[in-house]
């Protein structure tokens, strides 16, 4: 399969890095030293979501800002042998002009940069929790990624593992690709659905890429 698309969008954790251990370590961490039980925790959307909104959800609202200063505090200082780049990112990345990606994130812009730099990837243009309103499900991150890059958001395509980060996507009006990483195929609802990038290839051509999956 081809697609030509002036610009490629890539979720972090999940999509190009793994820190699904790290980030069980530290989460659990911080709800036994702030109260929050299994029960509460069982019923809140953890995966794809920005930290503040999770706190926001399991805290009253004048203990959010140190809770969340802590949370982070605590996988920052967890990234070392807790964060490694998934099958494909690397040599997928290498072949991208700079200008020609981005990564968006839900995590702030400092957990991102120690995750992404720990996985050996450098980015030009990284969209963070700091740099938006609203975070996934809502276009507003990629909809940035995008003008931030000076592409027309209908040819970009996004990568994502995350329900939510597939519907901000398709709400930006990009074509989605879902990467069965941490969830089923068949909870991720994209136009395609890969298991890793290792799957996928991209050559820049003029002004353009093209990109080939594996069937």
């Amino acid at each position: 399969m081809k697609i030509t698309a002036d610009a490629l969008l890539f979720d972090n954790d999940g999509t190009l890095i793994s820190s699904l251990e790290s980030v069980s370590r530290c989460w659990t961490r911080w709800a036994k030293e702030y109260g929050v039980t299994e029960q509460e925790f069982a019923r809140i959307q953890l995966h794809g979501r920005p930290a503040a909104e999770i706190v926001a959800d399991l805290l009253p609202a004048d203990r959010v800002p140190e809770a969340l200063a802590r949370i982070e505090q605590l996988e920052v200082e967890d990234v070392a042998g807790g964060v490694v780049a998934l099958p494909g990112t690397l040599a997928l990345l290498a072949g991208l002009p700079a200008e020609r990606w981005a990564v968006v994130t839900s995590a702030t812009a400092r957990l991102a940069e120690a995750r992404l730099d720990a996985a050996g990837i450098r980015t030009k243009t990284l969209i963070a929790a700091d740099d938006i309103s609203r975070g996934k499900p809502d276009p507003e991150p990629f909809l940035l990624a995008a003008e931030r890059l000076g592409v027309d958001p209908a040819r970009c395509v996004v990568f994502e593992d995350a329900p939510a980060g597939l519907a901000a996507g398709r709400a930006a009006g990009m074509l989605t690709v879902a990467l069965t990483t941490t969830h089923r195929a068949e909870e991720l609802s994209a136009d395609v659905v890969v298991s890793t990038l290792a799957e996928v290839s991209a050559q820049a051509t003029d002004g353009s890429l093209e990109i080939t999956i594996a069937e």
